[in-house]
Formats: C-alpha cells, structure tokens, sequence
C-alpha cells in the first residue's frame, strides 16, 4: 500500500508543470502589487494616480475573463499561453523603462488581461487533467500555491530598492519562466473553453446577499490590494516592513479560509460573513487611530488578513448554496465578474479619502465598506431564512478561493466543478 504522501505525489505528478508554471508566475506577479504602489510614491504620483493604475488592472482582468476564451479558442492552449506570458513579461519591464502615472495604467490594465488569460489556461488543463478521485488533491495544492507564491511575491520587494530596476526584472524573469514548463509539458491539451453566461439580475433573485456581498467584498479588497502599500508606507514603515506587512496579512487570509468556511457549513453563511465583516470594520477603525508600527502593526495585519480576505469566498459558498449545481459555472462567473467590478472601483474611491496627512484613513474607507455590507447582511437575515441544511453545498476551497478565472471546457456532457477567482490576488 502506497503511502499518503506518495499517494499524494502520485495524484499531482500530471500536472505538476502546470502548478510550477502558476508558482513562478504568481511569485514575479504578485510582487508587482507591492512594488508599484511602493515606487508610484517614490515617484511622486498622486494617490488618485495610484487608484487609477490599481482599478486598471482589474478592468483588465475582468475583460481577460471575459474575452480570453476567444483567444484560446483561435490559438490553442499553449499559443495562447506563451503569449500571455510573453505579454505579462514585457509590461513588467515596460513599468521601469516608463514610470509615467498614464503609461502605468495602460502597462496596469494590459497585465490584467494577459493574467486572466494564464489563469483561463491553467484552470481549464487541471480541470481537464484532474480524475474524480484526484480532482481534490489537484485543487487543494493548486490554491495552496497560489496563496504561497503571492506570499512569497511580496518578500521579493525587499531585495532591491523599488527606485532601482531590479525588482522589475526580477519580476519579468520569473513571469518568463513560468513559460517553460508548460512549453516543455508533454500532456495533450485540454477541450476547448467555452464562453461562460454572466447573469447578474438572476443571481440577485436568488441570492442577494451573495451578489451584492461579492461587489462590495471587491471593493474593499481592491482598495486594499492596490493602496495598503501605500497607506503604511506613508505611515512611517520603510519597504521591508511594508513587504512583510503584506505578506503577513495575505497569509492570514489564507490560513484562515478552511476554518471560516468549514465554520459556514454549521451555521448561516450570512451571519458567518456578517461576523467576520464586523471583526474586519473594527480592526480597519484601529489600524486608522493607533499609530502601530513594528510588531503591534504585524498583529493588526494578522487579524484584519483573517477576517478580511475569507469573506469572498462566504460570497461564493453563499452564491452555490441558493442555485442549481447545473447553473454553478454560470454562478461563479457571475460571483468573479460582479467582485472585480467591484475591485476596479473600490481604489478609486478610496482616494477620495486618502491624504498624505492620513494615509491610514484607507483602512477607514475600508470599515466602513464593510460596516455598509454587514448592515445590509443583517437586513437580509431578518427578512429571509437561511437555507436548509440539505440544500447546503460543503464548502469547497477551490470552487471560493480568490485566485483564478471561472472555465468550462467542451465536451459539456458533466459540468464540472467552478473555479473562480480574484482579486488577488482575489
């Protein structure tokens, strides 16, 4: 009898060339969410500069999600990759040779598109790859790399000075990389992908809270991913402790998914999210008035990741409990659409409230986004019942985790299981 390690080996040798690929990928990609708030200040862009350039990347992303199938249709899987790559690699150099607020956004916004067409790829193989009995496994280790390389990503900022080129090269050589192992890959590729349905008004009928929680969740969360860089940073905090900050905050909310969602499945996933968005508002409210720095400010990181990056998957988990299993491809990419929406706005809203006299004042916008949202949650729970235990779906990381793209291959003969995503890097 084979060991449950070697078991384990044994599932994801398959596709393991596709999860390095997503490793290294994420690692130079996930950085840049760091690196460039980090440098836009050092080159004086203005904090509404700053949200314009974090709201571009996902209006890319979502348009990614939107047209990408197209692309791949036309080239195939691994054309369409090496190119998204190639793209995603050339803009990551482009941000050093032009550090221009106007050029950054359109280099933002191309990023966006070339990720979401990666993430199309790689979900659409694994889920083509994966068996019944692996598919599990595969999922499992695919989100657990993803939340590792973000965390890793944003250590990588400390290894040369953001006004220098370095951590932009370092960045395009990990995104061009992260080409070769699918390049080299001897697995036959995937069915094509199909175009998804995005149906807002449908879903809002069957599940508001979801809906108009995944929109409001992509609001504050974009906020967050694009501007709390900055806010610390103009707190005091020298590159280092913004990189570790960051890190301790995304690994926060990766541990903290299992526990909250499992915690859903006994309870009302809306008061499960209502709690958690209440923890999160006071947490933004003390990390507004206490001036922590050093390790005080580490342990508000640490609570406010764990409390706030769950939430859009209780978004997600909420949305599959409250429509058919038929409709969940339909169901996630409308969960994933409406939360970047929301994403693209919440940095440009957040400046309307940021000063260089209170850049803490992010974490304010951010409470109250979430404040807004519990309110609205607790209404919800008041006028509707939570649904019956046997209509519940377990909760099921991969299908709510905040890192990818939302596919279907053909043939469509069984549905398989959604994978939806971010803005993450959610």
């Amino acid at each position: 009898m084979r060991r449950p390690q070697e078991a384990v080996i044994g599932n994801l040798r398959p596709v393991l060339s596709l999860l390095l690929s997503v490793g290294l990928l994420l690692a130079g990609s996930g950085l840049q969410f760091t690196l460039l708030p980090l440098r836009g200040r050092a080159e004086d862009f203005s904090t509404l500069a700053l949200g314009i350039i974090a709201s571009a990347y996902y209006v890319g992303f979502v348009s990614g999600c939107l047209l990408g199938p197209y692309a791949i249709r036309r080239a195939g899987h691994i054309r369409a990759f090496a190119a998204m790559l190639a793209i995603a690699t050339a803009s990551t150099l482009a941000y050093a040779l032009a550090p221009d607020p106007v050029a950054w956004t359109v280099f933002r916004l191309i990023t966006g598109f070339a990720l979401a067409g990666f993430f199309l790829v790689i979900e659409s193989w694994l889920n083509d790859r994966a068996t019944n009995q692996t598919r599990g496994v595969v999922m499992s280790a695919y989100v657990a790399i993803n939340f590792g390389a973000i965390v890793a990503g944003q250590l990588l900022v400390t290894l040369h000075p953001v006004e220098e080129a370095g951590t932009f090269m370092l960045s395009a050589i990990l995104c061009a990389l992260a080409i070769v192992p699918v390049a080299m890959t001897k697995s036959a590729q995937p069915a094509q992908i199909q175009a998804v349905s995005f149906h807002p008004g449908w879903l809002y009928r069957a599940a508001p809270v979801a809906l108009i929680a995944a929109f409001m969740v992509g609001v504050a969360n974009g906020a967050f991913w694009g501007l709390a860089p900055v806010s610390v940073a103009g707190s005091g905090l020298n590159d280092g402790q913004v990189a570790v900050f960051m890190s301790v905050s995304v690994l926060a909310g990766a541990l903290a998914q299992w526990p909250v969602g499992r915690l859903s499945d006994r309870y009302d996933r809306r008061l499960v999210l209502m709690w958690l968005l209440i923890g999160a508002a006071m947490t933004g409210v003390a990390l507004w008035v206490v001036a922590a720095t050093g390790p005080a400010l580490l342990v508000f990181g640490f609570i406010f990741g764990a409390l706030t990056l769950p939430t859009y998957a209780l978004a997600a988990a909420h949305a599959y409990d409250k429509t058919p299993t038929s409709d969940m491809v339909a169901t996630a990419a409308t969960v994933l659409l409406v939360n970047g929406a929301g994403a693209a706005l919440g940095p440009l809203l957040a400046t309307a409230v940021m000063t260089p006299e209170g850049p803490r004042r992010l974490f304010l916008f951010i409470a109250a986004v979430q404040a807004a949202l519990a309110l609205y949650v607790y209404y919800r729970t008041r006028v509707q019942a939570p649904p019956r235990p046997i209509d519940k779906t377990d909760f099921d990381m991969a299908a709510t985790a905040p890192v990818g793209a939302v596919v279907v291959t053909e043939p469509d003969e069984e549905a398989p299981r959604p994978l939806s995503a971010p803005q993450p890097a959610s």
